[in-house]
């Protein structure tokens, strides 16, 4: 079976949600170049890219960033094979913060859910997963990890109990 399906919250209880107070910080972009597209609530931004909300960190060669009228809804994030996308935030309950790595980083706000694909990597705490690609539930503290198609990254898993 290709899926790993790994139920964090039992294994691991110090697995959290990250900060809360991260959502009411302004955003923060850089980049050496920026698209804005105000109608459609999307905005791209290349080159060396990164978006900072809080101890929320986002880096990548291209940010998209996909708003409704009130508030930012997805960010993606891409990267390359040897320079891949990253992500960084603090958690509420751990002196260690969660970190992420891949190819495409793509972060859905509301659900609360991040997809890492092509090289991907995710450490909290003590423990780590990668693999092909990885779903992250943040708010249910779960973690679906995947073999890569061509079966060449496959789903490692390491836990300090």
């Amino acid at each position: 079976m290709t899926k790993v399906l790994l139920f964090v919250v039992c294994l691991v209880p110090e697995f959290s949600m990250a900060l809360s107070t991260d959502r009411t910080q302004p955003i923060e972009v850089k980049a050496y170049t920026v698209v804005i597209d105000e109608q459609k609530g999307h905005s791209t931004y290349t080159g060396d890219a990164s978006v900072i909300q809080g101890s929320l960190a986002l880096s990548g060669e291209k940010i998209q960033i996909f708003n409704s009228k009130t508030e930012v809804t997805k960010v993606i994030a891409k990267g390359t094979k040897k320079n891949r996308a990253h992500y960084q935030q603090n958690q509420s309950n751990q002196a260690r913060f969660i970190e992420a790595t891949a190819e495409k980083i793509v972060y859905m706000i509301k659900k609360e859910m991040m997809r890492l694909s092509g090289n991907a990597h995710l450490v909290q705490g003590f423990d780590s997963f990668s693999g092909g690609t990885l779903d992250y539930d943040i708010k249910n503290d779960k973690v679906i990890a995947e073999q890569s198609k061509d079966g060449t990254q496959r789903v490692r898993f390491k836990i300090k109990l």
